[in-house]
């Protein structure tokens, strides 16, 4: 199978969690090792956006602050790769041409954000539609998704099934700013329902989910 894996850096990098990445390294090598092909696009979590807070008090615009968050999220990607040492492609992609090149080289992608305006959710999205990827798993601080905001309402329920229509009743944002942080991002759904791609929402904080869910194991929520 081809996948793309989205750790969100709700996960990773909120804060800096290292035994969590040496875990989600060693996820991904098992994966390659299932003889599986991966694509691993990583966001910049709560880092990120202090230096959207950092862009903001500079005056700076909201390109700039996103131009800053996509440069944290590539440092998080570089250290991933360093960590699968020969596995991985010999730099992090910058576009979805390297992220092609990468894959038909038979070694593991990382990537960060990709281009001010998008979410790295939807870069995974655009990587699955170009790659065509059979399966997108995204590991968020959450069990999967819920009929409403878990932070907010104490009767929020997880929803093990839900179609991609039903998903914009579920979000808060429906638009993409700096910094936006809700369970998928809006632009990422667009891009999955126009490709028919199946994704599937886990709690990243155990990477053996991952692992479920591409094997097929009844984990978090299916998005189809």
């Amino acid at each position: 199978m081809r996948i793309v894996l989205r750790i969100g850096g709700s996960v990773v990098a909120s804060p800096v969690n290292t035994d969590l990445m040496n875990k989600y390294a060693e996820m991904v090598l098992t994966l390659k090792g299932e003889g599986h092909e991966v694509a691993v696009v990583v966001g910049g979590g709560a880092l990120a956006r202090e230096f959207i807070g950092i862009a903001k008090k500079l005056g700076l615009e909201e390109q700039s602050q996103d131009e800053v968050a996509i440069s944290v999220s590539r440092l998080f990607a570089q250290l991933f790769l360093k960590k699968l040492g020969g596995m991985g492609c010999g730099k992090v992609a910058l576009t979805l041409d390297d992220a092609v090149e990468c894959l038909n080289t038979g070694k593991v992608l990382l990537m960060g954000g990709l281009k001010p305006g998008i979410t790295t959710d939807a870069v995974a999205a655009l990587v699955a539609e170009r790659v065509n990827a059979d399966l997108l798993v995204k590991g968020t601080d959450q069990d999967g998704v819920y009929n409403k905001d878990p932070r907010k309402h104490a009767d929020a329920v997880k929803l093990n099934h839900v179609s991609f229509d039903d998903l914009a009743d579920v979000f808060s944002e429906s638009k993409h700013k700096a910094g936006i942080h809700q369970i998928i991002d809006p632009e990422a759904v667009k891009i999955m329902k126009r490709e028919h791609i199946k994704l599937i929402v886990v709690n990243g904080f155990k990477p053996d989910n991952i692992l479920a869910a591409v094997n097929g194991e009844s984990v978090g929520t299916v998005v189809n």
